[in-house]
C-alpha cells in the first residue's frame, strides 16, 4: 500500500507531458488486449512464440549446466538449481512475448505479481516457487482474454516439466555409525545404489561425527520405503546407521 501511494504521489507531481504519456500508454494497451479465441488463428505469432520459448529454454540450459556449476555442486539445492534456471528462463520468455505483443503495462503487471509471489510465498524449494509463478502467468493470460498464450505456455511448460523431472533426486543422510567404519559404510551404500541404476551426484563423509551423506538420482521415482528395504536387505548389519531421507 505504501508503494502504491508513493507512485500516486510521484505521478501527481510529474509534468503534464509525462502524465499524458502514461495515460496514452494505458489506453493503447487496453485497445490491443483481448484477442480472445481468435488468437488461435494467428499461426505466425504462435509459431514465433514457440520458437522463442524453445530458444530461451536452450540458452538457459547452457548456463544452468555449465561445467563449472556441475563441478562445484555438492548440495541438493545446488544440484537441482539448473531446473530453477531453466524454469525462470521460460518465465522470462513468456513475459517478454506478452510485453512485445501487448505493451509495457502487461509487463509491469507480470513483474509485480512475480515479485509478490517470489518474496511473499513460502514454499519448500525454488523449483516450486517457479511453478507457482508460471501457473500465475497462465491464469493471468486467461484473465487478459489471451487463451492462445495460456494454452501455448501450458503445453510447453507441461513438456518441459516432464523433461526436467524425468529423474528424481534423493539425499541419504546416514548417522550414528561406528567411528572406524564410516568410510567402509559410505562405499557399501554407494556401491549398492550404483548397482541398482542410481547415479551418485555427491558424497560427503564426516568420520568425526560418525556420519556421511549421499545425494543421488534414480531413473525412476522410487518410494523411500523401497529404498529403505533395499538397504536393509543388502547392507551388512554392522554398517547400519540411522538414515534420514529427503526427496526433491
Amino acid at each position: 500500500m505504501r508503494h502504491l501511494l508513493l507512485v500516486i504521489v510521484l505521478l501527481s507531481f510529474a509534468p503534464a507531458s509525462v502524465a499524458q504519456s502514461m495515460t496514452d500508454l494505458l489506453v493503447q494497451d487496453q485497445q490491443v488486449l483481448g484477442e480472445g479465441w481468435s488468437g488461435f488463428t494467428d499461426v505466425r505469432f504462435l509459431l514465433n512464440a514457440l520458437l522463442t520459448l524453445t530458444l530461451a529454454t536452450v540458452l538457459g540450459a547452457i548456463i544452468a549446466y555449465h561445467p563449472k556449476h556441475v563441478q562445484r555442486a555438492d548440495t541438493l539445492e545446488e544440484i537441482e538449481a539448473p531446473k530453477v534456471f531453466i524454469t525462470y528462463a521460460m518465465i522470462g520468455a513468456i513475459i517478454g512475448i506478452m510485453v512485445v505483443k501487448y505493451g509495457l503495462v502487461v509487463g509491469f503487471v507480470l513483474f509485480g505479481i512475480g515479485g509478490l509471489i517470489r518474496f511473499r510465498t513460502i514454499l519448500r524449494s525454488a523449483t516450486l516457487t517457479g511453478h507457482v509463478i508460471f501457473v500465475t502467468l497462465i491464469g493471468l493470460s486467461c484473465g487478459l482474454d489471451l487463451p492462445h498464450v495460456a494454452v501455448l505456455s501450458t503445453a510447453f511448460g507441461f513438456v518441459l516439466i516432464f523433461i526436467l523431472d524425468a529423474k528424481t533426486t534423493y539425499r541419504m543422510y546416514v548417522r550414528a555409525l561406528p567411528l572406524e567404519r564410516v568410510p567402509e559404510a559410505a562405499a557399501s551404500y554407494r556401491a549398492l545404489l550404483e548397482a541398482h541404476g542410481c547415479r551418485v551426484m555427491s558424497e560427503k563423509k564426516d568420520p568425526e561425527r560418525q556420519r556421511f551423506t549421499l545425494i543421488f538420482r534414480s531413473a525412476e521415482h522410487t518410494a523411500v520405503s523401497e529404498l529403505q528395504a533395499l538397504v536393509d536387505k543388502n547392507i551388512d548389519p554392522q554398517l547400519f546407521g540411522t538414515i534420514d531421507w529427503e526427496i526433491d
